[in-house]
């Protein structure tokens, strides 16, 4: 038996919180009726589970793929607006993929996609704390103050940043440019923590998660993560601790 939260993040329908609001918003079927309960357990082999009217199966195929990012794409399926979203940048796998995280419609760079819905959950959970690496570039000269503001941590939407790495990568009277590395994922936050400190954000561009590097992959490109890759994503914190 297996908690039907967990069943269906192995469907690769998203991450495992995705999934718990599919539940929760009653879109989710068990041998015909709905369900709402997450602690629901059921029989892969003989149950039969529906989400918006279609038998969900296990996949075995897991696919995990990094993007590089333009500026003014969406990270979602579609746009009411009739924006440009990733997914017109992606082949059709078929296979659900959803992204792992988020960028911004104006940032740009590392974004990790799959449809394994336990992988991802790992990587996002906070508890886990996989750092990010951006480049940002900022409005204006940044003074050492506001450079140690961001170090120590900065109040944004009644919310205390944890202390982020950043580095000066040039500085003149019209922009600076930092490298800036946070472990938490929330929403703008790095957009948010420059106008903390008076500046703005001119251009941002995400370099890394993890051990895992955008590299020399071009702008609107895609590749497959490699195994030593994935692995690395999912054990990161473990070997840490190891050193």
């Amino acid at each position: 038996m297996v908690r039907i939260n967990k069943f269906l993040a192995q469907c690769n329908l998203g991450s495992r919180r995705k999934v718990e609001e599919l539940i929760l918003t009653g879109k989710v079927k068990l041998n015909g009726k709905t369900i709402t309960s997450l602690s629901t357990e059921i029989d892969p082999a003989k149950d039969i589970v529906e989400f918006d009217d279609q038998k969900i199966q296990s996949s075995r195929k897991k696919i995990y793929i990094m993007l590089n990012k333009p500026k003014q794409y969406l990270v979602t399926a579609s746009d009411d607006f009739a924006r440009k979203t990733v997914f017109e940048l992606l082949p059709d796998f078929k296979e659900h993929i959803f992204p792992v995280g988020r960028l911004d419609y104006l940032s740009e760079g590392l974004l990790v996609l799959t449809n394994d819905g336990e992988f991802s959950e790992k990587i996002i959970h906070p508890k886990n704390k996989l750092p990010k690496l951006y480049k940002v570039a900022c409005k204006g000269f940044i003074s050492n103050e506001s450079i140690k503001k961001l170090r120590t941590g900065i109040e944004i939407n009644k919310y205390r940043t944890k202390p982020a790495k950043v580095f000066i990568k040039n500085r003149n009277q019209n922009t600076t440019t930092l490298k800036i590395t946070i472990s938490e994922g929330k929403k703008r936050q790095i957009r948010y923590m420059i106008k903390a400190i008076g500046s703005e954000v001119l251009e941002l561009k995400r370099l890394q998660i993890g051990d895992v590097l955008l590299g020399k992959l071009p702008k609107g490109e895609w590749r497959f993560l490699k195994a030593k890759e994935v692995s690395s994503l999912l054990t990161y914190n473990e070997t840490r601790k190891e050193k």
